[in-house]
């Protein structure tokens, strides 16, 4: 784990956008085509918004998807593709291939093998953002949540359904193995309580502490 420590958001927000600019573009120029993974919440927002404005990537090339996602209408303010819509998906970037981890079904499992089958093809990300919780958690990879074990096996499916009493609703999540497998991963944290909570997952396991599992390649970007 590489530890970034910046005086303020603003400044991060700005260095982490033109990384994962230069390091799309890096992929650009040896692949035919780019993924880009990305969380919900609203920290990485002021970083969508920078990203959707560089015209000097060749977004038609650029996959988008999710590292997890709600399982509610797009419509829902809880929706995280809504956000990225919103906030990544405009100006240049609109013309990005977008992959929602959600369907229109009563329940995540009964459209798990179709979503999944979208997203293989994009594997393995080249460009992976995360965020964190202050449990320790990250895309839904929740400490207790009722599939947590199967997430983080070695031979874990490319999705998962997810509950978890941390999560207002079921969710769905890219798996463990799915996570690592990223070629630049790159989370985003800010204050005093996210610094501590990274520390701390030091001494625990991956099922106390399930972030765990992206750290050992990771670049952590925290600000106060």
């Amino acid at each position: 784990m590489r530890l970034r420590e910046y005086p303020d958001a603003e400044m991060m927000m700005m260095d982490l956008a033109d990384q994962i600019s230069s390091e799309l573009t890096m992929a650009l120029e040896t692949h035919e085509r780019a993924s880009l993974c990305v969380p919900g919440g609203t920290t990485p927002g002021p970083v969508f918004d920078m990203l959707a404005g560089r015209s000097s990537l060749d977004w038609s090339r650029i996959a988008v998807f999710l590292n997890d996602e709600r399982w509610v209408p797009e419509d829902s303010p809880r929706s995280n593709t809504r956000l990225i819509r919103e906030r990544l998906l405009t100006g240049p970037a609109a013309a990005a291939t977008y992959l929602p981890l959600y369907a229109p079904e009563a329940r995540p499992e009964d459209a798990m093998e179709r979503l999944a089958e979208a997203i293989a093809p994009h594997l393995p990300i080249q460009v992976l953002l995360l965020g964190m919780g202050a449990d320790m958690h990250t895309a839904s990879l929740f400490p207790g949540a009722d599939r947590l074990a199967e997430a983080l096996a070695p031979d874990a499916p490319i999705l998962l359904p997810m509950r978890a009493e941390a999560a207002d609703e079921p969710r769905i999540t890219l798996s463990a193995p799915v996570l690592q497998g990223a070629l630049s991963t790159h989370i985003l944290i800010t204050g005093e309580a996210k610094l501590a909570a990274l520390h701390r997952t030091r001494g625990l396991s991956n099922e106390e502490a399930p972030v765990r599992v992206v750290l050992g390649e990771a670049t952590v970007h925290w600000a106060p």
